[in-house]
């Protein structure tokens, strides 16, 4: 059987995974730049904590681990032959891949909040898991670049991570990024106004697909969930709107006069985008989009989502949010909290796509040592080991070469590398160094040959 890997996962060749810590370097020295300090959370964690945190579509894409030993033990017999999936998972799975970092963090928080001091920023790089159909920009495997702030409900934050977002996008070579920004009151406040409040969720869910099914699929998906067509015919405006950011408020100011939710929503948008303004951005563009919803539950203030530079087909390369009570759910109130995303393997195909890679250099060694005679093995292990001592990358060929095939062989092996200086012999303590780049050869010491390579 020929060996593969499941759908939605992928190997890195050692080009890959230098250009992913590219960007994962560059990304953490911005987060460090803005005072953010970096945790880690187990890859699982129980399906208790993650499960009715992001919703229905949500849920249904988490990754569910079986129980250990015979999971089927436990299981009701009457569920069992019922073969409802849904009723007899939590009989048969306890615990689950994480879904994002957010949920996680929050879990973190409450479980150590008399370890921290809030407001307390922290920025965690990690895998996370998703059972969604894998396509391009989408996998089920995949890591996020999260950085968050909770234990402050200061406007300043929003404004911290836009520029955040611009740092970052901007050593990347990314101009052109676009950053796309709404608040969830004014959404509530427009589902008031036309009279759906009961069905925020619903209205939130669809309107958030407008990009990907277009206005009449977001019509139809609204109508399905039992929102009325005179409704949807009050929303119709935010399909269409246009002007500058500040256009854009006006009328959304105009349009939930009636809505104090609404009204509040508007306002801390205005902050935000004057303050945006007033401070100025490097390379990336701030566009206010009514249309923006983020299909997760938890954000209750401003959501972000980030677009790639015109002409890059690619989904959102990255997203956000304010939440004012995601802690709320693990028995800690009153603590607000906002955070953004950066969406590592979409970023990648990005710059991939754009050609944007700098020549990566891959870790090698700068000296080999070749392997053509037995009798002076001892003593070239030796030498390697003072060089490695010494702070010198070194290594040695490993199999005699007992023909001209074979020292060819290695030959070619260090011009496949790229190797700088190879040592090809050593006589009565004399080693044989060539400068691969020159074709400069000359006789040495084991002193002067650390002196030599440790330049």
């Amino acid at each position: 059987m020929k060996p593969s890997i499941p759908k939605g996962t992928r190997d890195f060749s050692p080009t890959e995974v230098a250009n992913r810590t590219y960007i994962i370097n560059t990304i953490k020295s911005a987060f460090e730049t803005f005072g953010f300090a970096p945790i880690e959370t187990p890859s699982f964690e129980n399906s208790s904590t993650l499960m009715g945190k992001y919703g229905e579509e949500g849920d249904r894409l988490i990754f569910k681990i079986l129980n250990s030993g015979d999971f089927l033990k436990k299981a009701e017999d009457k569920l069992l032959s019922e073969k409802n999936s849904l009723k007899v998972t939590s009989q048969i799975s306890e615990k689950a891949l994480r879904y994002d970092l957010t949920v996680p963090f929050a879990r973190y928080v409450v479980q150590h909040q008399n370890e921290i001091t809030f407001p307390f920023k922290r920025y965690q790089i990690q895998p996370v898991w998703r059972a969604d159909r894998p396509q391009k920009g989408r996998f089920r495997e995949f890591f996020q670049c999260d950085a968050d702030v909770v234990g402050s409900k200061s406007l300043c934050q929003e404004v911290e991570f836009i520029q955040l977002y611009d740092a970052v996008f901007t050593k990347l070579g990314l101009a052109g990024t676009t950053i796309k920004i709404n608040n969830r009151k004014i959404l509530s406040g427009i589902a008031e106004v036309i009279g759906a409040s009961d069905k925020l969720i619903d209205f939130t869910v669809a309107l958030d697909k407008l990009d990907k099914i277009g206005k009449d699929g977001v019509v139809k998906e609204m109508l399905s969930k039992e929102i009325t067509e005179e409704a949807i015919e009050k929303v119709q405006p935010l399909f269409d709107f246009t002007g500058s950011n500040l256009d854009k408020l006006s009328s959304l100011e105009n349009m939930l006069s009636t809505s104090e939710e609404g009204k509040k929503g508007v306002e801390e948008l205005r902050f935000v985008i004057n303050t945006i303004e007033e401070l100025g951005l490097e390379t990336t563009n701030l566009e206010v989009d009514v249309t923006l919803a983020r299909g997760l539950n938890y954000y209750t203030g401003a959501i972000f989502e980030v677009a790639a530079p015109e002409g890059v087909k690619m989904g959102s390369i990255g997203g956000g949010g304010r939440y004012d009570d995601l802690t709320g759910i693990f028995g800690l109130k009153d603590v607000s909290g906002v955070g953004v995303s950066f969406g590592l393997d979409r970023i990648y195909l990005v710059l991939e796509e754009l050609n944007l890679f700098k020549t990566v250099e891959l870790p090698k060694p700068k000296v080999v040592f070749l392997n053509f005679d037995a009798n002076t093995d001892i003593i070239k292990l030796k030498a390697i080991k003072e060089l490695r001592e010494n702070g010198v990358k070194s290594e040695f060929y490993p199999d005699l070469a007992e023909s001209n095939k074979a020292q060819k062989r290695q030959w070619k092996y260090i011009t496949n590398r790229a190797i700088e200086f190879v040592v090809s012999k050593v006589e009565n303590d004399v080693f044989t160094l060539k400068n691969m780049s020159s074709g400069e050869q000359t006789n040495c010491t084991l002193v002067d040959l650390i002196n030599t390579l440790k330049v």
